[in-house]
């Protein structure tokens, strides 16, 4: 499988995705709350997998511009259709990645992703790439799955369900792990928080300065 594929997988999956409901709506609105605090007025936001576009529509009232970004085309074409519905200055939406907006892209005061990192194909260019997308001193907020940590049946099924088309690709890293390839990216971590108000499920919420 290749970047492509992964696009196309989340393409088929776009509309099913977007009809879904928040598994935690009370751990999603506390990383919400928690992102909103550490944002400025002033800030340019980079979102990156931001799927149908729901979080970049909540967040991005808080601050200047904010550009939400996904590989999938599919995704964006539903996040633009909300925004239609929900008009709000300042946010666009684009089909792209962190690798592709290096080289054009002006400085970020903040990039988030949520539920990201795991589904990107190499950890560590991802992370070299949005530390070179932020200004000096600027944030890296994420959250998402270590499937390293997860039931390890779940490790075992996840390559015979991408084998069927019936997942994407999904790195496995540990939340320790995760943290130190994020400080050798060239950053410092600020906190480490857990916003699931149920079950066990591994998202650390990571909040990290760029030195």
């Amino acid at each position: 499988m290749t970047i492509a594929s992964d696009a196309r997988f989340w393409d088929r999956a776009s509309r099913t995705y977007a009809s879904g409901p928040v598994a935690d709506q009370a751990g999603y609105q506390r990383t919400l709350d928690r992102t909103s605090a550490l944002l400025r007025r002033s800030d340019n936001v980079l979102e990156l997998g931001c799927g149908t576009g729901t979080t970049a529509l909540l967040l991005a009232g808080h601050v200047q511009a904010y550009l939400a970004t996904d590989i999938s085309a599919a995704m964006i074409a539903i996040a633009d259709e909300k925004l239609l519905a929900h008009p709000t200055p300042g946010l666009v939406f684009r089909a792209t990645t962190a690798e592709a907006l290096v080289p054009i892209a002006p400085p970020f005061d903040a990039v988030l992703g949520f539920n990201y990192l795991h589904l990107v194909r190499d950890l560590h260019d991802t992370l070299r790439c949005i530390h070179a997308l932020l200004a000096p001193n600027a944030l890296f907020i994420t959250k998402t799955p270590c499937v390293g940590d997860m039931n390890p049946l779940i490790r075992l099924v996840l390559p015979v369900m991408r084998a069927v088309g019936k997942a994407p690709y999904a790195g496995v890293f540990r939340a320790t792990e995760l943290s130190r390839d994020i400080r050798a990216a060239g950053f410092k971590i600020v906190v480490t928080e857990t916003h699931a108000t149920k079950g066990d499920d591994h998202r650390p919420y990571i909040v990290a300065r760029k030195i």
